[in-house]
């Protein structure tokens, strides 16, 4: 008798199956890994933005229609817009980043730095933590 050489049918489609279910894991991970990515580039835009109205803010101590003076408003990558008004920017993804919206608002307390807070409308397991 021969001696067997190679693999069996069956023992390959096992191999076939267990890639497969891996697959159907990882897949929706690195969707949701690949959304937040996008999400967090768009709060990293604003971050020149925030440094900008910061800025602005200190030089006349209060939150004004000036606030947003010097703001870049230019969008790369997954961001479809940045809008500033009064201060308070918002960033809205484009579909590649779940659509997601993010609104940074300037606070002061007397003589003290400006403080942000970040809300959002879009599910919490896309945006970074600083905005949940």
């Amino acid at each position: 008798m021969k001696k067997q050489q190679g693999f069996t049918l069956i023992e390959l489609m096992i191999v076939v199956a267990i890639i497969g279910i891996l697959a159907a894991v990882a897949l929706p991970a690195y969707q949701d890994y690949t959304i937040r990515a996008r999400v967090t580039e768009g709060l990293t835009l604003a971050s020149g933005a925030k440094a900008t109205i910061s800025e602005n803010i200190a030089n006349v101590n209060a939150i004004d229609a000036t606030a947003c003076n010097g703001v870049n408003t230019g969008v790369a990558g997954a961001v479809g817009s940045l809008v500033c008004a009064s201060g308070v920017v918002t960033v809205t993804m484009d579909s590649t980043a779940a659509t997601a919206v993010l609104t940074l608002t300037p606070t002061i307390s007397a003589n003290g730095p400006v403080n942000w807070d970040c809300a959002t409308s879009t599910d919490t397991k896309y945006v970074p933590s600083e905005c949940r």
